[in-house]
């Protein structure tokens, strides 16, 4: 699997610029992703905020994460326009009858594809070697084009889940 996006990023826009990152509860289809990018693109044709255009960018990553950026040293982001691409999203969501906003499922590289795990079933997945320290991570919780280039698809073991699964025991034992 592929993992460069960078090249994809605006490189116009700020380290600093924020980011909103939605990951569906499954992968789009051909024909829904091109259809959700034009709705991406449409939307950041007219974002505005307070009435002044927003320096935006939108795109769909692996065909399951849809990133919104905004370059705020141009425009900043306000509530009405930041409750506009909740809208957004949420239109998409129910067009294409997926969830967009689920916190509770997580998003790992696992033998080369992506795959979703509910954090309920994360020991699991740990105890059984599915997900191990070094397995790839999306850490969805980025803020910024910088942390996005940076943060985004990291191991396990630098993540904020390391401290919700002990990976120490299992690899001694498989040492052993």
């Amino acid at each position: 699997m592929n993992l460069h996006f960078e090249e994809l990023l605006p490189e116009d826009f700020s380290p600093s610029s924020r980011v909103w990152i939605y990951q569906s509860s499954r992968l789009f289809a051909i024909s829904e992703a091109l259809e959700i990018e034009e709705m991406l693109r449409e939307f950041v044709a007219q974002w505005n905020s307070h009435g002044a255009p927003v320096k935006g960018y939108g795109n769909l990553f692996f065909g399951q994460f849809i990133i919104l950026m905004a370059d705020e040293s141009a425009t900043s982001v306000g509530g009405c326009s930041t409750d506009s691409s909740v809208r957004l999203i949420k239109s998409i969501e129910n067009k294409f009858g997926v969830q967009l906003f689920d916190r509770q499922l997580l998003a790992f590289v696992v033998k080369d594809k992506l795959q979703l795990v509910p954090l309920p079933q994360l020991k699991y997945a740990s105890e059984n070697q599915f997900i191990t320290g070094d397995s790839l991570y999306f850490n969805n919780t980025v803020q910024t084009k910088g942390e996005l280039q940076n943060n985004w698809i990291i191991p396990v073991r630098e993540s904020w889940l390391a401290s919700r699964i002990d990976f120490r025991s299992k690899e001694v034992a498989k040492g052993a």
